[in-house]
C-alpha cells in the first residue's frame, strides 16, 4: 500500500474564485462561489472538487506569489460578471412627501424678507 502524500483542505471559495495553496492563488470554476470546495494538492498537481465534481485542476507552482489563471475560468467569470449586469434589477416606487419650504421659517418663527 503506498503512502498517503500531499495536502488537503476544504474551504469556502470566495467571490474572486481563487484558492490560495502555500503563496499561489489559483482559479477554480466561478459555478462554485460561495460553495464548499475540496483542495487536494500533491508534487504535481492542485486539484479542486465540488461536490465530488471537480472544478479546477492545475500544475503545481513551486514558485512563490504566483497567480494561475485557467482562460476558461476566466472566460467564465467575465460571462457570469455580464450577464449580471444584463440581468434587470426591480424598481421600487416610493413615494416621497413634497413640503413647502416655507414651512421650516414657521416653524422657527423666521421671517423670509428680513434673511439674507
Amino acid at each position: 500500500m503506498d503512502p498517503v502524500v500531499g495536502w488537503r483542505t476544504s474551504v469556502r471559495l470566495p467571490r474572486d474564485h481563487y484558492v490560495r495553496l502555500d503563496s499561489n492563488d489559483y482559479s477554480v470554476h466561478p459555478s462554485a462561489i460561495g460553495r464548499h470546495v475540496e483542495v487536494r494538492a500533491d508534487l504535481q498537481h492542485v486539484v479542486v472538487t465540488c461536490g465530488g465534481v471537480e472544478v479546477a485542476r492545475h500544475h503545481r507552482c513551486w514558485a512563490n506569489h504566483q497567480t494561475l489563471s485557467d482562460p476558461e475560468h476566466v472566460a467564465a467569470a467575465a460571462q457570469m460578471r455580464r450577464s449580471r449586469r444584463l440581468a434587470a434589477v426591480p424598481v421600487f416606487d416610493t413615494s416621497v412627501e413634497h413640503r413647502d419650504l416655507s414651512a421650516y421659517d414657521r416653524l422657527f418663527d423666521l421671517d423670509s424678507e428680513g434673511i439674507a
